[in-house]
């Protein structure tokens, strides 16, 4: 590993930071814009852009005038953060990995960087995803062993934020596209509730699954990033603050482990692992509890395919009718494919899904289970550039359209990120952020 590659940045301390005047906005865009030119041609998380220095000097001359005094700033002041390349921003062209003209691609800017905006962030650059955010792998490499892949297909997010090129990223979720390359490149990524972060401006996929997410390098600022950007988020859930350092005012939560077909999908060093995460929560006193939550996953992954592939052809409809001979060959069958599914199967499927939510939460309900935790993929990152790794570990909780989140959780023998993947409530992301705070410290050390 070539650790000049991985350097990730606080978000909390860069934002606090930047409110303290010290730096100054124009000062931390130019140390931001020498990163990205030393680092990002040996990695690709961002997309090409002339000129990019000059408009983050305007980005930041705009700011100032609109916040003179840091003191009075939001919370992001001058924060500079990557945006996938299926999010539109106002003033950057919207390729989505893809050869299609930009211009057929375009649209209003969306919801979630209008947000960011607001809060006083700079948008740094497009990161680089797989074409239309499936499975056509993108250039970024992994920042930890740039011959692997930094999973897909939020890619040039996941590698900025391990890199250190930016605090903040903003990626998609369909099935597995935040939380395994989070877990590949060692940060965490945050995957709200389905809908909780609007989709308004971002490419469509599956509109079923489609999920605005977000990495940072630790859980203090995914903390920090989500109540900015998710719908009506309550600032009194979580932890109390006092000196027990993971005390709950309603208790320690009781985490769960859904045994069977689904766990059985991690390899060796990923369940060698979890085996001793899962030893290490017992031994600091967390309640762990075996579950039979999914012993029909392999009917489960049959009906998440036909949703996302009936959708991405619908999505892809009038796009690949016109430009289907510039699409990428993995994308092009998989819209193939979703166009032979009768909208009567994708309609049981969706029943499916409804009836697996009922009894994934009654389940949970009747055992006591606060947190269900998993594998965030089902090894480290393979090597290769030619696949972003099996999303299948994510498969179940997308389905469902629960909050999850990867924490890092230790290296292999040779090096590489593993990540702990944990399953909030849905519509309780708060009180996910809030009791995965004592998972990062426990696997931290703290």
């Amino acid at each position: 590993m070539d650790k000049s590659l991985v350097r990730p940045r606080s978000l909390v301390r860069e934002a606090a930071s930047l409110r303290a005047g010290v730096p100054t906005p124009a000062v931390h865009v130019d140390r931001l814009c020498a990163r990205i030119e030393q680092v990002d041609p040996l990695i690709h998380a961002f997309v090409p852009e002339p000129g990019r220095a000059d408009r983050l000097q305007a980005e930041v001359r705009a700011l100032l005038a609109r916040r003179p005094d840091p003191a009075q700033a939001p919370p992001l002041y001058g924060v500079a953060v990557g945006i996938k390349d299926i999010v539109h921003v106002d003033g950057l062209p919207t390729h989505g990995g893809s050869a299609l003209p930009p211009g057929v691609l375009a649209g209003p800017q969306a919801t979630v960087v209008d947000r960011l905006r607001a809060a006083g962030a700079l948008v740094a650059g497009k990161t680089v995803t797989a074409e239309f955010a499936g499975s056509a792998p993108g250039r970024t490499r992994n920042p930890h062993r740039p011959e692997h892949t930094p999973g897909g297909s939020s890619s040039g997010s996941a590698a900025a934020v391990a890199a250190g090129l930016v605090p903040l990223a903003i990626g998609t979720q369909t099935i597995g596209s935040v939380v395994r390359p989070a877990a590949y490149c060692g940060v965490v990524g945050f995957r709200p509730t389905f809908g909780r972060i609007p989709t308004a401006g971002v490419l469509p996929n599956a509109p079923s699954f489609d999920t605005v997410g977000l990495f940072t390098a630790d859980l203090a600022g995914a903390a920090l990033a989500a109540p900015l950007l998710c719908d009506d988020w309550d600032r009194a859930a979580g932890p109390d603050d006092g000196e027990n350092g993971g005390a709950w005012s309603d208790g320690a939560p009781v985490l769960g482990v859904p045994v069977g077909p689904y766990l059985d999908r991690a390899g060796p060093e990923a369940r060698q692992a979890f085996d001793r995460q899962l030893a290490l929560l017992a031994a600091r006193g967390l309640t762990v509890r075996r579950l039979d939550l999914l012993p029909d996953f392999e009917e489960l992954e049959r009906q998440a395919q036909t949703v996302n592939r009936f959708e991405m052809a619908a999505s892809h409809a009038d796009w690949f009718a016109r430009f289907g001979d510039l699409y990428r060959p993995e994308t092009a069958a998989s819209i193939r494919h979703g166009r032979t599914v009768d909208p009567a199967d994708r309609a049981a499927a969706l029943r499916f899904r409804t009836a697996f939510r009922e009894r994934l939460a009654e389940r949970r309900q009747r055992a006591g289970v606060d947190l269900l935790l998993a594998p965030s993929a089902t090894g480290p990152a393979p090597r290769g550039l030619d696949s972003t790794g099996s999303a299948v570990m994510s498969l179940p909780w997308s389905f469902a359209g629960l909050p999850a989140l990867s924490l890092p959780a230790g290296v292999t023998a040779d090096g590489l990120p593993l990540g702990l993947q944990v399953v909030g409530e849905a519509g309780a992301d708060e009180r996910l952020l809030a009791l995965a705070a004592v998972l990062e410290r426990v696997l931290d050390g703290g």
